[in-house]
């Protein structure tokens, strides 16, 4: 199995290559990016081959590709891979319209090719246990969740993170899709209603963008549930952020702390603690089923579909922001 990386724009391509190189049977065969003074240090870094060009890395055949562009690139891509008859794992959120995810969705359809969403945190051993816990009843009938994925504005690491026309957002895009994604996953229901409020009282003199969210979402079941997406950790905290949710049913109540595997590390060197995961990696069991579902000619367990329903409620999310009402999905 062969799989390339389109794209070192996104922070987590540095972890993905390192994924791909622990799996047996894999090769990573190399990486390109139209940022070439990106592209060359992210090759030496990583000791990787290095593609001139999107059509040299589609060229040399790659069985599948994990696309880590800014968000607003990822259409053309994904649609450059499918007609090249390549599989995609596209970061999120999948796209920055609803048209492009659509369009996206339907181009893979039509090559023949797999469309999965990197929702990793759909493999993160917590969540796994909350979603064994309602498979199995004991949660009875589910009321509410309130749920959190709250970090650090992330313009330190990447500029484009906070340009709206390559991200489509701010904090609400970059943090909604995730939990929306779980929510729809835990509750077999879609969104049908999203009230939202933004705003940029943190970060607000370093970005144009929102830098804080809170959303109220009404699923078709009933259920409702609230989702804080805002950068609201201050640059010294010990990770890029984290993912909470509580769920209140007939039969109880669960917590999960999606990240609360980890160890504090003080040091002389670093200005700030650092956590170690010491708990499975998320990602790694990602990247494990799109290999999987490759090898095995089979839809993934997340799909680009999943990928469209989660850019759709962040959307709805921002027109009623705008609106100041609450707004259909």
């Amino acid at each position: 199995m062969r799989l390339a990386i389109m794209s070192f724009a996104h922070i987590h391509a540095e972890s993905y290559i390192e994924n791909l190189r622990r799996l047996p049977d894999v090769e990573f065969i190399g990486l390109a990016d139209e940022d070439q003074a990106r592209a060359a240090h992210f090759a030496q870094r990583y000791g990787a081959p290095l593609f001139p060009s999107y059509e040299a890395l589609l060229d040399a055949r790659p069985d599948g590709v994990i696309v880590c562009s800014e968000n607003s690139h990822h259409k053309r891509l994904t649609l450059m891979a499918a007609a090249a008859g390549v599989h995609v794992l596209c970061e999120k959120p999948l796209a920055t319209t609803a048209e492009d995810a659509r369009a996206m969705i339907d181009a893979c359809q039509q090559a023949g090719v797999i469309l999965m969403t990197a929702f990793p945190m759909r493999f993160n051993a917590p969540v796994l246990e909350i979603k064994a816990l309602l498979e199995s009843g004991r949660m009875g009938q589910l009321y509410g969740l309130k749920t959190t994925n709250q970090g650090r504005c992330p313009n330190n690491l990447r500029g484009w993170f906070v340009d709206k026309e390559l991200a489509g957002g701010g904090a609400v895009f970059d943090h909604t899709v995730h939990l929306a994604d779980l929510m729809r996953w835990f509750l077999k229901s879609e969104v049908v209603e999203v009230y939202a409020q933004t705003n940029q009282i943190l970060y607000g003199d370093e970005v144009e963008v929102e830098t804080g969210g809170l959303l109220l979402l009404t699923f078709a079941n009933g259920v409702f549930a609230s989702l804080d997406c805002s950068w609201s950790k201050p640059r010294y905290y010990p990770t890029w952020g984290g993912l909470t949710m509580e769920l209140v049913g007939s039969g109880g109540l669960a917590r999960m702390d999606a990240f609360r595997q980890n160890l504090t590390i003080y040091t002389h060197e670093a200005q700030r603690p650092q956590w170690a995961f010491w708990g499975s990696d998320a990602d790694q069991g990602m990247i494990a089923e799109f290999i999987a579902a490759i090898r095995e000619k089979r839809p993934p367990l997340v799909t680009g579909v999943d990928g469209l329903r989660a850019t759709e409620i962040a959307l709805a999310a921002y027109r009623s922001a705008h609106s100041g009402q609450p707004e259909k999905v």
